[in-house]
């Protein structure tokens, strides 16, 4: 059988990992390892019979889990229509908490879409991960998965922005039950965090309504920065595999991704988006965030956020916004937008 496998990225390949299809155990991945098969191109070209006998297991779940792989990760072809009609029948859009983003965003965060949120530190990138998490789950009564890899988060902190929304304590509560919070530190725990998201989508027998609308990483750039550079195939593979993960959750299951990014000094000045050139074509929307700094007071600060990429807004697009004494995003008008560019083209 010639079964051709979506490779988006030459280097791209999917590591075999406990947990990355039912059936795949940390017994049968070792064992799988063992004979050198460490890839999902391994497993497909290898003899399957012969790969049981030598692991050890059982021929017929062999199979299973390569078919259920080879599913997973092989393209299937469709038209135009039927892609339209999906998209009419499962977009939503959730608003920000904030008037102005949600005007440079074309009314919110769409599901089905990756959005990026790139800037320095200190710009407010984790400030906006956290009103929009909090705004989703009291205003829009949606649940959201908050996957923490920088170690700032606290269930303190989330009921602090909660509490200004929300004064009774059975609100408070129960927004704060809708918020689920999962600290990674490193890739692969990301990976498994997000596939832990496909297995419970598939569990719910009672659909879309009590499930997770929203994913928030913040920050994708804290644990992808250290496996990349230099001649690190694994890593590049890895952050491909990440990425192809994140693009088919958002489209099959229905949620919008947000993600965090921080960035780096671009050779012919100024800075530039973190991870190089091939995660630029991840994101559906790019959004750079800024902070400057009014007059002599330290304490005035205006912040910016621009239209990098968008297939929907012209790029170069900046609406200032402010984030309250309380870290949350303020509520304001959408009144002061300025265009210096054209429409993105990606």
């Amino acid at each position: 059988v010639n079964t051709r496998l979506h490779n988006p990225h030459p280097d791209n390949m999917v590591f075999l990992r406990e947990g990355i299809c039912p059936g795949a155990t940390a017994q049968l991945i070792q064992s799988l390892k063992e004979q050198n098969v460490v890839t999902l191109v391994h497993l497909v070209s290898a003899d399957v019979e012969d790969l049981a006998q030598k692991c050890s297991v059982s021929y017929k779940m062999l199979v299973a889990v390569r078919r259920v792989l080879l599913a997973q990760f092989s393209p299937f072809p469709s038209n135009g229509a039927v892609l339209y009609e999906e998209l009419l029948g499962s977009t939503a859009i959730l608003s920000t908490g904030n008037q102005k983003l949600d005007s440079l965003l074309d009314s919110g965060l769409y599901t089905g879409e990756l959005t990026e949120f790139v800037g320095a530190s200190g710009c407010g990138k984790t400030q906006v991960c956290l009103s929009l998490a909090v705004n989703i789950s009291c205003e829009l009564k949606q649940k959201v998965l908050y996957i923490d890899s920088t170690g700032g988060l606290t269930a303190s902190r989330l009921l602090q922005l909660i509490q200004n929304q929300v004064d009774s304590i059975e609100g408070q509560s129960e927004a704060l039950q809708r918020i689920e919070v999962v600290s990674v530190f490193e890739v692969y725990r990301l990976l498994d965090a997000l596939q832990d998201l496909r297995m419970s989508f598939i569990r719910q027998v009672t659909g879309a309504r009590n499930s997770i609308k929203a994913v928030v990483i913040d920050s994708v750039s804290a644990v992808l920065s250290s496996i990349l550079g230099g001649h690190q195939l694994e890593g590049m593979s890895l952050m491909m595999q990440l990425a192809r993960e994140l693009k088919t959750m958002a489209r099959e299951l229905g949620v919008a991704v947000v993600v965090t990014n921080s960035v780096v000094q671009d050779p012919g000045g100024g800075v530039k988006p973190a991870l190089g050139r091939s995660w630029s074509y991840v994101p559906n929307i790019r959004v750079l965030l800024q902070h400057r700094t009014e007059g002599a007071d330290p304490h005035s600060v205006k912040r910016i956020a621009t239209i990098l990429k968008s297939s929907r807004q012209p790029t170069r697009v900046s609406a200032e916004f402010d984030i309250t004494s309380c870290g949350t995003l303020s509520n304001q008008t959408a009144s002061s937008q300025h265009s210096t560019g054209e429409r993105s083209d990606t």
